[in-house]
């Protein structure tokens, strides 16, 4: 018997290594000498990097970036196969976690630090890169990022644009003959999983920037930078952004990435599915096992548990989905998960279950409990 297990981490309770972990023991509990490939996975939010990193043999670099407020911390991404390959979280140098709540600043915050990720990629000799954009601390439509590979963007007067997005309604032009000309060598696959445009009631300052501190005032305040960047983008390439789905992913990193590195945005699940060879393991496989925090509608909306469904249904293997909550089992089920179940011993959810120790013993009972009734 041949067993693939795929999860995604289990939020607040157990990594993507240490939920594939427990399904493991659940599996091997009941089928001692079955096959088990073992994939935890990431679909570009704040972790990804070490996920797909280890997944490939590959290994985390560490080097000393700005975090979204310009002070300096240490960030890693990863390195693949000959050092070709970089993997990067956006969230790694600009993402919300290294800014405390009330310090939150949407109007001052940068991706400088990612920009300064790419550099070091770079200079290792990496010319073919994977972008996670999850997490971010910023709306300053990747302008940090581009600043930091020579990108430099400039008011009426000349004057260099300070950091953040706040400033952007004053840029005027942009000057890209500084860019480091190794750009051009590369190729940038982008983890997107939101459509969200750059600009507008859908776009990167209305939908996202209020979780980032932005106050009303200072969304449409953002917002108007972000329509006057993609007027600036149109006036120096020809490209009209304001309709690109992901687009807004991160703050308008994804417009950047796009438009100045020529990246292409993809479904994060995809993108790790595809890295990780998910497909090729599909062969003479009898059953895929996944599974993720919480399984309700959105999982059905692109999350990693319905990619991972949607591969393998065409391969004609089939998936069994656990959660730490399950909402709309049956909707689950009419999708075509072969069975979906909650790891949870009751129904009453509380804060003990999150604990990593009990969150692990109960995936690996529920994966175990689930195939004793298989061969009942």
């Amino acid at each position: 018997m041949k067993i693939i297990i795929a999860p995604d981490s289990f939020k607040g309770s157990l990594s993507a290594y240490e939920a594939a972990c427990a399904m493991s023991r659940g599996v091997t509990e009941v089928f001692p000498e079955a096959e088990v490939v073992s994939l935890p996975l990431a679909d570009g939010g704040e972790g990804t990097a070490h996920v797909l990193t280890d997944a490939l043999g590959g290994k985390m670099c560490e080097c000393c970036v700005l975090d979204p407020m310009g002070r300096e911390i240490k960030a890693a991404y990863g390195l693949v196969g000959d050092g070709r390959l970089a993997v990067v979280d956006v969230a790694a140098a600009s993402g919300l976690m290294h800014v405390e709540e009330c310090e939150r600043d949407a109007l001052k915050a940068s991706s400088y630090g990612t920009g300064q990720l790419i550099h070091e990629a770079l200079n290792q000799g990496c010319r073919e890169f994977i972008i996670g954009l999850g997490g971010s601390a910023t709306t300053d439509a990747g302008v940090g990022m581009l600043s930091a590979l020579g990108v430099r963007f400039y008011d009426e007067s000349g004057n260099e644009l300070s950091p953040g997005g706040g400033s952007l309604r004053d840029l005027s032009y942009v000057d890209v003959t500084g860019m480091d000309n190794r750009i051009s060598e590369c190729r940038f696959v982008v983890m997107c999983d939101v459509e969200n445009v750059l600009y507008g009631c859908s776009g990167a300052a209305y939908v996202f920037s209020p979780q980032k501190g932005a106050l009303p005032g200072e969304v449409a305040l953002l917002d108007d930078g972000l329509r006057r960047f993609a007027h600036c983008v149109k006036a120096l390439k020809g490209i009209d952004v304001s309709g690109l789905r992901g687009g807004g992913a991160a703050g308008g990193i994804g417009v950047s990435l796009a438009v100045f590195l020529g990246a292409e945005l993809k479904r994060g699940v995809d993108v790790a599915l595809d890295a990780v060879g998910f497909c090729r393991h599909l062969e003479n496989a009898d059953m895929v096992l996944t599974g993720e925090g919480k399984l309700d509608e959105q999982t059905m909306m692109g999350k990693l548990p319905f990619g991972v469904l949607s591969h393998a249904r065409r391969a004609g293997v089939p998936v069994v989905a656990f959660g730490g909550v399950v909402a709309c089992k049956s909707r689950l089920l009419e999708v075509g998960f072969k069975d979906v179940l909650c790891i949870n011993p009751t129904e009453i959810f509380s804060a003990e279950m999150l604990r990593r120790d009990v969150a692990s013993m109960n995936l690996t009972a529920a994966v175990s409990a689930y195939l004793r009734g298989v061969i009942r």
